[in-house]
């Protein structure tokens, strides 16, 4: 824990302060993901086995959608970092729980997970994501890190299930759940977290009107991943991704963006709050080449299950503005 942690909540644990940018580490080695363009025909399921490569730094992308709205077709924004086998969880969306069972990680495991913003189709099983994991036999710590109000939605979440917590406790021996988890509420860009498997940095990004709002960088000791959550087109991030192996970064195809918004009755609003806070992929791709970004992946969708746009579709636009490695975010892929 770093030791600039100072304010405490009863209950939740530590309260980290926000931090002023710090320059992020040079000296971490990195390899390369991927030696091809990975198109259209390489977005595909690939199934994880958690010790196929011990010790290896893998990223599952849970959720892969943009938006609130469920959809047959992806899950909601969630991505897990495995490092040492240590699980990293970046944003809690609609099912995240059931994600990580498809992908193996054992929910006992879990230990830190961090929030871009607070926005419900990155939030909406934050709470349920710890709760679920105590029922699956979490014993240890669990620190979580976000943006306000992450402190008083914790400690409401509690007061909620209060009665089942209580009564689970008592009735089958487990630990108290409230005081296992520690919230660190951010305000500021800067290293959010220092420990023996990474260096995680926070980075402001521009999602109105969604302040602050944050991308987040993982610099582990063979690769280095950076998440933007959702964002307009933004230099801190492209700061923050600077030289990184993997850009995770959203997406908006905007010739079917009338398509996606006609569904719905508040369409002029939506629209209007798409442009303002969302990256076409054409930005998308100019983001991952001012950073000099190894591979982009293009994730949270929107939209996420229109038929007409392809996978080829995607990877085409964002080429035409960068000349790495492109994939297609699907549902549980690893990279």
């Amino acid at each position: 824990m770093d030791r600039r942690l100072a304010r405490h909540r009863p209950g939740l644990g530590v309260v980290m302060p926000g931090f002023q940018p710090r320059g992020m580490s040079t000296g971490i080695h990195r390899r390369e993901l991927l030696s091809t363009v990975v198109g259209a025909a390489t977005a595909a399921l690939w199934p994880w086995h958690a010790r196929a490569q011990e010790g290896k730094t893998k990223l599952i992308l849970l959720g892969t959608g943009g938006g609130p709205r469920p959809r047959k077709a992806s899950s909601a924004s969630a991505q897990v970092i495995l490092i040492n086998g240590t699980p990293y969880v970046v944003d809690c969306g609609d099912g995240v729980a059931r994600q990580l069972v498809f992908a193996d990680v054992p929910l006992s495991e879990l230990r830190h997970i961090f929030l871009t913003h607070q926005h419900s189709d990155h939030n909406a099983d934050y709470g349920n994501l710890l709760w679920l994991a105590w029922t699956a036999g979490l014993r240890t710590r669990v620190d979580t890190w976000g943006p306000p109000p992450l402190a008083k939605m914790t400690r409401l979440f509690f007061e909620m299930n209060a009665f089942d917590i209580k009564t689970r406790t008592a009735d089958e021996r487990r630990v108290p759940l409230a005081p296992l988890v520690h919230v660190h509420e951010l305000r500021r860009a800067g290293i959010v977290v220092k420990d023996e498997n990474v260096a995680v940095t926070a980075a402001l990004v521009d999602h109105p009107p969604m302040v602050p709002a944050f991308a987040y960088r993982f610099d582990a000791r063979d690769r280095s991943i950076v998440i933007s959550g959702d964002t307009a087109r933004s230099d801190n991030l492209v700061k923050l991704a600077r030289g990184a192996d993997v850009l995770v970064h959203t997406a908006t195809y905007l010739p079917a963006l009338d398509r996606l918004v006609a569904r719905v009755p508040n369409a002029a609003s939506l629209k209007r709050s798409i442009l303002a806070g969302q990256t076409s992929v054409e930005d998308a791709g100019r983001v991952a080449q001012a950073a000099g970004v190894k591979t982009l992946v293009l994730s949270h969708l929107i939209p996420a299950d229109d038929p007409a746009v392809t996978d080829q579709m995607w990877v085409d636009a964002a080429r035409t503005t960068f000349g790495g490695s492109i994939i297609v975010a699907k549902d549980l892929m690893v990279l």
